[in-house]
């Protein structure tokens, strides 16, 4: 709830005039308390994971021809049903998991220090922050990813999320109850640690949950922007992963690969790569790709 009666005030209190993006938001939480809007996060889960994985739904159920060279493990078709009960399973979890969860956890949120005053971020200071977000939680994340695939941790936690070995959109979230909270410790050390503004907050979670999405859509889109960014790993990287299933000591990061090649658990998929490659050389009998 913002400290301020009207947009007079608040200028004055800064010292400077309200942007617009600052007027919109003095008008949507001048009123309303802290706590409500950090439980705005759950909103935002449900309404990502309703809609952001519909054109992968769409395009998997189109069967396109020309789309369909770019799916990665081909011969795994999936239903309509068998997508609805994945989005049904996930978001009981939500339901019973997660919402519950960002309910209790609002007093960490404040000792943090994520603010929700003004002014807002400026774009350069939020971009920089979600960097750090991202590298935060890209490396620790592995870590953690690693320790789920030992014994005990794949039989009793992740074992779930890889009763999908081809991957779809809807099953990013698909796991444990207690895997979902596991990895979002990850996922809360970097606003916690470089805490901002809650917009940037709020910015930093829609934008990791579609980056998951798009990891497990099981499309290897071409267009896709995330191809320009570094290090990225992007759907085929992770797909590999799943493919693999129980047996993989490969490809554990979730966003960019720099840790898997540092650590040397990339290997396994660098030779299956290298396998394909000959292969198709082979069957072209040339160099692939031409020079």
């Amino acid at each position: 709830m913002l400290p301020y009666q009207n947009l007079h005030q608040a200028e004055a209190a800064l010292g400077s005039e309200l942007t617009v993006a600052e007027k919109l938001w003095f008008n949507y939480s001048a009123n309303k308390p802290d706590y409500l809007l950090h439980y705005h996060n759950i909103l935002f889960l449900v309404l990502i994971y309703s809609t952001a994985p519909l054109p992968y739904m769409f395009i998997e159920l189109s069967r396109s021809k020309k789309i369909e060279k770019h799916k990665i493990q081909s011969k795994v078709k999936n239903s309509f049903q068998d997508m609805l009960k994945c989005y049904k399973d996930v978001m009981r979890t939500f339901i019973v998991v997660v919402g519950p969860f960002q309910l209790f956890s609002y007093p960490l949120i404040k000792l943090t220090g994520i603010r929700t005053g003004l002014p807002l971020p400026s774009g350069g200071e939020m971009f920089w922050q979600l960097i750090v977000y991202f590298l935060i939680e890209d490396y620790t994340s592995y870590w953690v990813h690693r320790l789920l695939h030992s014994n005990w941790g794949y039989e009793k936690i992740h074992h779930l999320h890889h009763e999908y070995s081809a991957p779809i959109g809807f099953a990013a979230p698909y796991a444990h109850w207690s895997e979902i909270l596991i990895l979002g410790v990850p996922a809360f050390l970097g606003p916690a640690l470089v805490p901002g503004h809650i917009t940037s907050y709020w910015l930093w979670f829609v934008l990791r949950q579609m980056e998951a999405i798009e990891i497990h859509s099981g499309y290897d889109l071409s267009w896709s922007p995330t191809k320009f960014i570094p290090f990225y790993g992007g759907a085929e990287y992770h797909d590999y992963h799943h493919y693999v299933g129980r047996r993989s000591q490969s490809n554990f990061a979730s966003v960019f690969t720099y840790c898997d090649y540092l650590y040397g658990t990339d290997k396994g998929y660098r030779s299956h790569k290298s396998i394909i490659l000959r292969k198709m050389e082979e069957t072209l009998g040339e160099e692939w790709p031409p020079s």
